[in-house]
């Protein structure tokens, strides 16, 4: 290991610690978003400590770090870029999301939702905004909803749960629980059984 990517290496192991102890150790929702990400995405880490699996997505998962700074209201972080680089996403402060968020590829991403529930997974290009510039007519979003790249869903409609949202569709009207939806327009495409 060059000396740089050494000294580069303990200082990230040594603020990992400081925000753990800060951010992690007390904080359900930010553990429900490690637990999530790393379910998902089938880590071998996932039966470790809550400390252990935030110092490897830290580290690993730019993508997981970028939501973590989000969550936390820091995305001004000085020492940000050692986790995540430069990632053009963003997400309104004003968007209620709880707990289990998770992303693949943020790019290109803007999310400005009333709500978003529990267990969201979303791609690349997403788009969740308003109606005419009119922050009343936002979306709201429920649970266990999985999104794909180049999505657009847009005014003041509810996604319910347990909804799966093709690559490429545009959202504009409500869509009902358990069902996969895809196009533009987006239309259901197959009811997903309840279990």
């Amino acid at each position: 290991m060059k000396p740089n990517h050494f000294i580069k290496h303990v200082i990230k192991k040594l603020l990992i610690r400081i925000l753990y102890k800060r951010h992690v150790a007390s904080d359900l929702v930010v553990q429900e978003d490690i637990n999530q990400t790393l379910q998902i995405r089938g880590s071998k880490v996932q039966h470790d400590s809550i400390e252990k699996q935030f110092n490897h997505l830290m580290i690993y998962y730019p993508d997981y770090a970028f939501i973590f700074f989000w969550r936390i209201s820091n995305l001004r972080y000085p020492w940000k870029s050692l986790f995540v680089g430069d990632i053009p996403c963003k997400i309104f402060r004003s968007t209620k999301i709880s707990g289990g968020l998770m992303c693949y590829h943020p790019f290109a991403t803007v999310i400005n939702a009333k709500s978003i529930g529990q267990n969201f997974q979303f791609r690349n290009s997403l788009t969740i905004g308003n109606k005419s510039n009119n922050n009343t007519l936002l979306p709201i979003i429920g649970n266990d909803v999985t999104v794909g790249a180049n999505v657009v869903i847009i005014g003041a409609i509810t996604i319910g749960d347990n909804v799966v949202v093709g690559a490429g569709s545009v959202v504009v009207k409500d869509v009902p629980s358990n069902c996969i939806i895809a196009g533009n327009p987006a239309q259901i495409i197959r009811k997903i059984d309840e279990l």
